[in-house]
């Protein structure tokens, strides 16, 4: 009886822990990859479980992890860094993007491409705006403003046409043309809402 008591003390006991280096903070992200985002001050940095410092609160503005990565923006700079707090790419990018399904969408003076974890483009920057990848499909703008989407290979399998795309969820993105909001699926055909 006395081990089911314990047992079932535990949970109550070990969120009252949690709490206590919570406060210390004006925001406190669910854990992700064992870490948690949390801001002071307007800084942003990432601590472990027992509310350890891992990643300083040095940044202005941070992304929670995907894939193992953070992106971390200092001044007008992001960087990616790991999950044991390594700096895993340099403070280098304009703007940036979470991992999905091995890449992230990362801006550059060139524009919008896809680096994979190794900080290397899979994808050169050539888009003026992008998201990530799902289901193996990124929407991606040109200068005109348009969305279409693109496969791993940056070929454009839907072709710019719309003036808004979302990502892909269970075969299916919401897109806008005109003022039109309407869901399509891999094919480029409308779907039923």
């Amino acid at each position: 009886m006395k081990k089911l008591f314990l047992f079932l003390l535990i949970p109550l006991v070990m969120p009252a822990f949690a709490q206590k280096w919570a406060k210390d903070y004006d925001f406190v992200d669910n854990p992700n990859n064992g870490l948690s985002m949390v801001k002071k001050d307007g800084k942003y940095g990432f601590v472990d479980l027992t509310g350890k410092v891992v990643i300083p609160l040095e940044y202005d503005e941070a992304i929670a992890f995907s894939e193992g990565y953070a992106p971390l923006r200092k001044g007008g700079l992001w960087q990616f860094a790991d999950s044991t707090g390594k700096m895993v790419m340099p403070l280098s990018y304009l703007d940036a993007l979470c991992f999905h399904e091995g890449l992230a969408a990362v801006a550059t003076k060139d524009g919008w491409g896809y680096i994979n974890p190794s900080g290397q483009f899979e994808i050169k920057p050539q888009f003026d705006a992008a998201r990530g990848f799902r289901e193996g499909l990124a929407a991606v703008s040109n200068k005109k403003g348009q969305w279409g989407y693109i496969d791993k290979k940056a070929n454009l399998v839907i072709a710019y046409q719309y003036t808004m795309a979302e990502n892909f969820e269970n075969g299916v993105a919401r897109v806008m043309k005109g003022d039109k909001i309407m869901n399509i699926n891999r094919e480029n055909k409308v779907q039923a809402d």
